[in-house]
């Protein structure tokens, strides 16, 4: 009915991701959810247990296969090639891959509906291949290897590094959680580093790692950052013009553009390491800056390199701000950067972290949907795939990657009762979850 009022029709799976303002429609997500959790669930229950929990346990397939097709360009060669699509050795020809691994492949995933067969051995992208496709040309690809993924804007376009890194360090998952020892996470035990996986790949070798995450990362910015978030979440109230936030760990400052942008009368401090703050520079004096092009000239906005590691310089702001920062870092790690703010707070001082709040498969036994309607029975309370399955599966990345996890209420209830701050109150966003502290 919402398609049809704005005179389109829901969207095929045969056809190309073709995103629309009415796909963030929160009365067709809520109903797309019913939907999605009601048909995981039937499959759970009417399809061979057996069969269910080997399709789960060969999960690293589907994600090995992705990268390939990723890497060899297959989904940018079906895009040229057109609805018609291309015989698996027109697609050997192009890749430089045998033809008979490109047809298992893609059978693989066709099967689960990634990529349509149009007849035996010839392959186009549908909706959800299409999502693989880069911005770039086949020859622009083949002439800037390194740069093939700029400018790919895709929501959680971090599936791209899934399969590189994600998946080797994967293996080590389950001997790491049995004994993590001196190991900082299973990603540095398969990539024998003790560097940060955003450090390592700034290393001499890995310049298209770099590139690519620095896509992955802008690229999930329309699903982790909602401005309505941002601006939903905060606790201003009625102060003076002087009244100080400070965005720790605000990388270029982002954040603070966007609140700047709505409340410029407010004084800002971004903070983050010298490489991020430089680049911050950059774009708020560059001319093609559209979002606040006077916000460092203005006076009301400063760029300055700290390491929240170390003790907090900026004393007595009004509100410090942590956005999708905790996350990264295990209990011992957050609790030293939550104690440093807490040092330079006054008492009046609030502290707001914006992250993803995890939920419980079994939260309550009288479960509502976002719109406050009751769950119909026997649905999970997180709705299982279509609700939790986003940050369940986070979660376990943030694990793998970087020994961080995601957080339930009392996990951040609790990292502030450890470092001297109270969890006042939490505000479930489109997004992120706002957790509004005060001090002890």
């Amino acid at each position: 009915k919402v398609y049809s009022q704005n005179g389109l029709q829901f969207p095929s799976l045969s056809d190309l991701l073709q995103p629309s303002p009415v796909d963030v429609d929160p009365s067709l997500i809520e109903r797309k959810a019913l939907i999605a959790a009601a048909a995981a669930q039937i499959l759970a229950m009417v399809h061979p247990p057996v069969e269910t929990f080997l399709e789960m346990s060969s999960g690293m397939y589907g994600t090995a296969t992705s990268a390939f097709v990723v890497n060899t360009n297959i989904p940018d060669i079906l895009k040229e090639a057109g609805p018609a699509g291309l015989h698996i050795k027109d697609i050997a020809a192009k890749s430089s891959v045998d033809a008979s691994y490109i047809a298992r492949v893609l059978r693989f995933l066709a099967t689960r509906h990634i990529f349509k067969a149009t007849s035996p051995d010839v392959f186009a992208n549908n909706r959800l291949s299409s999502i693989l496709t880069k911005t770039k040309s086949l020859e622009e690809i083949r002439a800037d290897p390194i740069a093939r993924f700029d400018g790919h804007h895709l929501p959680r376009g971090s599936h791209y590094c899934n399969g590189d890194e994600g998946l080797p360090s994967s293996v080590f998952l389950s001997s790491f959680m049995q004994d993590s020892g001196q190991n900082v996470a299973p990603f540095n035990i398969a990539f024998k580093t003790e560097a940060k996986l955003w450090d390592w790949c700034e290393e001499p070798g890995n310049e298209w790692r770099a590139r690519r995450f620095s896509v992955a990362i802008s690229g999930s910015a329309d699903r982790q950052y909602a401005k309505a978030d941002l601006i939903n979440g905060r606790c201003f109230g009625c102060v003076s013009q002087d009244y100080l936030i400070v965005d720790v760990g605000g990388s270029m400052g982002s954040m603070t553009h966007l609140l700047y942008q709505e409340m410029p009368h407010y004084r800002y401090v971004v903070q983050d390491l010298a490489k991020p703050i430089d680049g911050g520079k950059q774009v708020s004096t560059s001319t093609t800056n559209q979002v606040t092009p006077d916000a460092l000239a203005s006076g009301r906005v400063e760029l300055q390199v700290h390491d929240f590691f170390n003790p907090q310089t900026t004393k007595g702001a009004g509100l410090y701000l942590l956005r999708s920062v905790i996350h990264d870092w295990p209990d011992q790690d957050a609790k030293i950067i939550l104690k440093h703010l807490r040092d330079a707070a006054d008492p009046s001082s609030k502290l707001i972290i914006f992250d993803l709040l995890a939920v419980h498969t079994c939260e309550a036994s009288s479960a509502t949907s976002a719109s406050g309607n009751k769950l119909p029975y026997p649905l999970l309370p997180c709705l299982g795939i279509a609700g939790a399955g986003f940050i369940s599966g986070l979660d376990i990345k943030m694990l793998n990657f970087f020994n961080g996890k995601e957080r339930t209420e009392r996990d951040f209830r609790e990292l502030g009762e450890a470092t001297g701050w109270k969890l006042l109150s939490v505000i479930s966003g489109v997004t992120l979850a706002s957790f509004l502290y005060t001090t002890m």
